[in-house]
């Protein structure tokens, strides 16, 4: 049986309704485009009633009133002024224009890019964060990673800035290693190059990831708005601590968050090391210490890398030595030793008589010490003995006679430290590259950001006693006497060091031979009441008498 041809209006139909529907929506934009305005208008209008029947219906019924008859008074004006009906029908035309304007959409959540970076973080995730007897698992290959993922952001380049992460609860998050292998994930995944930090809320089963910004290493050496007693040893993130203080920047002013040191008979850290790598800026830091102590304090220093990067000092009031040699660190610290005894007897004396303790004993004396690992080198080959050995009684009592050591070493010469020297070091830093055993090793705890891509000099981390580990850049305060160094950072600290004057130039005893041992005393740079001083030492200690303290211009 042949088949009949469908009508002529059945087969040609859809073709029509094709072109019909074609039509209407060229038309639909066309009228779209022209009424534009007019569509902008109306719900801006809308939007505007909206918001004065919310504010209306917001309003106390006791001040509906007042505001009904402002409301009519303003209509009147707006009547009996001339063109005002118009220039109020302008003004609510143009405000229902601005309101209804079209707006740019809020963005609320990931792009496709984005959601296949969360979704390949969270699948890497899953081998830590899941275990098979888990019935209803947090993470699991396939899962909804919304449910891990609370929070996020993403840079303008696509990568991210923050993370917030939902674990487990049976997750070992107490185990240094188990956070590690976490941390050492989410930095590859993430994108290296940068520094991360990982905050641990062990409570809420929750981990923070970030992305800090590199601390400046602009700041030089300048007078820094600190307490006596108080020391600026570099800058810190600003979350890190409570407390800012305006530096100069360049040619700006900021606000920069201090890592303040604090020192003195009421201090919990009264002594500081300092570990890093050659150029790490250990050096620096020392020097930027000294530039600080020498504004109401003593300085002794002692060089045991032999490299000069202390003579800018030498022979400034307050600078009582810069030795480099054997021979002259190990009078030095001698002295320094005795006249931490004088101290103490002479405030113990003073407090059993009633009387306040003389000023000489309450300036801060500062010893600063680098390289010891060398010294006590030199001092083993020419049977001499250890300069750390006589750090022992300035370690143990500095803080009650008002005296700090400040030592600094490199890592290859970390296991020739003393024990007093470990023990008594409470304040801690770690400058340059390191690894994270090693910061752990000398900080007592690892920290919790990642290493930075890029190392300059005089960056690091720092761990005051049993406190947090910051991030530690130490303000550029290079030798002025080198070449390399910059103009502007040369003649800032030019502009810290103090003057030369006739006493301090005396103060300094010439080096020992090297035949025997250094035993001559080296003088102090502030007067000290000799004859009852020397009496009560004589009879508080019989066995061997102390170094006696001299007035800056006598002789030795």
């Amino acid at each position: 049986m042949a088949r009949r041809p469908l009508p002529r209006i059945l087969s040609s139909g859809s073709a029509s309704i094709t072109r019909s529907r074609e039509i209407a929506r060229t038309a639909a934009d066309s009228a779209t485009d022209v009424l534009h305005p007019l569509i902008t208008v109306v719900r801006g209008l809308r939007l505007l009633a909206v918001s004065g029947r919310q504010k209306w219906v917001a309003t106390p019924k006791e001040r509906r009133g007042p505001k009904l008859f402002l409301g009519a008074a303003c209509v009147l004006v707006v009547a009996l002024v001339p063109y005002g009906p118009i220039l109020a029908l302008i003004t609510v035309m143009g405000a229902a224009a601005w309101k209804g304007r079209e707006r740019t959409p809020v963005r609320t959540g990931p792009d496709e890019s984005e959601t296949a970076r969360l979704r390949s973080l969270y699948e890497a995730l899953v081998p830590y964060f899941s275990t098979a007897d888990d019935p209803d698992p947090l993470f699991a290959h396939g899962g909804d990673w919304t449910r891990a993922f609370d929070g996020y952001a993403f840079d303008q380049d696509g990568r991210l800035t923050s993370l917030r992460i939902s674990y487990p609860a049976y997750f070992t998050d107490g185990e240094a290693a188990a956070r590690s292998r976490i941390e050492q994930l989410l930095h590859t995944k993430s994108g290296r190059g940068r520094e991360y930090h990982f905050g641990w809320d062990e409570e809420a089963n929750r981990l923070v990831m970030t992305v800090l910004d590199a601390l400046p290493t602009t700041i030089a050496a300048q007078r820094f708005v600190a307490a006596p007693g108080e020391t600026v040893l570099g800058f810190t993130d600003p979350d890190s601590v409570s407390r800012t203080v305006p530096v100069r920047d360049g040619d700006t002013t900021v606000d920069a968050s201090p890592v303040v040191w604090r020192t003195g008979s009421r201090s919990t850290e009264p002594h500081l090391l300092a570990v890093g790598q050659p150029g790490g800026g250990t050096t620096t830091l020392v020097r930027s210490i000294a530039l600080q102590a020498l504004q109401n304090g003593d300085v002794i220093i002692v060089d045991g890398g032999g490299s000069g990067e202390y003579a800018a000092l030498t022979g400034r009031n307050g600078v009582l030595a810069v030795e480099c040699g054997l021979g002259g660190a190990l009078a030095t610290l001698e002295w320094a030793a005795h006249e931490t005894e004088r101290r103490l007897i002479t405030a113990n004396l003073a407090r059993q008589s009633g009387r306040p303790a003389p000023d000489d004993i309450r300036r801060p004396l500062w010893i600063l010490l680098d390289r010891p690992g060398v010294l006590g080198h030199l001092a083993a080959a020419d049977g001499r003995p250890d300069p750390q050995e006589l750090l022992r009684v300035p370690l143990r009592h500095g803080r009650a006679a008002h005296v700090t050591v400040v030592l600094a070493e490199q890592f290859d010469a970390l296991d020739t430290l003393s024990e007093t020297v470990r023990t008594h070091t409470r304040a801690r830093a770690v400058l340059g590259t390191a690894f994270p055993e090693q910061i752990e090793a000398v900080l007592g705890a690892g920290p919790h950001t990642t290493p930075p891509p890029e190392v300059p000099a005089g960056r690091g981390y720092v761990r005051l006693g049993a406190g947090p580990v910051l991030r530690l850049q130490v303000p550029a305060t290079p030798d002025p006497y080198d070449d390399a160094t910059s103009d502007a950072h040369r003649q800032a600290v030019l502009d810290l060091l103090p003057g030369r004057g006739e006493a301090t130039e005396a103060a300094p005893v010439p080096e020992p031979a090297d035949e025997g041992p250094a035993t001559a005393p080296v003088p102090v740079a502030a007067e000290t009441v000799a004859v009852p001083v020397e009496a009560m030492v004589a009879e508080a200690r019989p066995a061997e008498p102390l170094a006696k303290a001299q007035p800056a211009g006598a002789e030795s």
